[in-house]
């Protein structure tokens, strides 16, 4: 696999899986490309948020604007560079604030392999 870099523009965006809001997903390395991890941007409307029981372990890193992810453990409020780890297994509520939010996710192994 070459060195690559990608940018927001790279993305085709689809909506979160399972999930009816103003949430989506662009993957841009996956089970497609040979990589043991999926590489993507992420992007939430204003007030959206979805719930998830976390597949794979994500790292999630904010772009723009801001968003909060509660778990059991608590609430994490993160911004612009800002990164956001969810291991595998963790029940987590991810709601973007006012401003919405545009992120970057890495997750092993890959998440849409693990919701199948």
């Amino acid at each position: 696999m070459p060195v690559r870099k990608f940018a927001i523009a790279d993305a085709v965006f689809e909506r979160s899986p399972g999930q009816d809001g103003d949430v989506f997903v662009g993957n841009l390395v996956d089970q497609r490309h040979g990589a043991p991890i999926t590489i993507g941007f992420g992007r939430y409307g204003p007030g959206q948020g979805l719930d998830e029981t976390i597949a794979v372990d994500d790292v999630m890193i904010v772009l723009e604007g801001r968003l909060s992810v509660s778990s059991e453990a608590g609430t994490v409020t993160a911004g612009s560079g800002e990164i956001v780890h969810m291991p595998k297994g963790a029940a987590v509520s991810i709601r973007a604030h006012e401003e919405g939010a545009v992120t970057a996710y890495v997750t092993y192994p890959h998440w849409q392999e693990a919701r199948d």
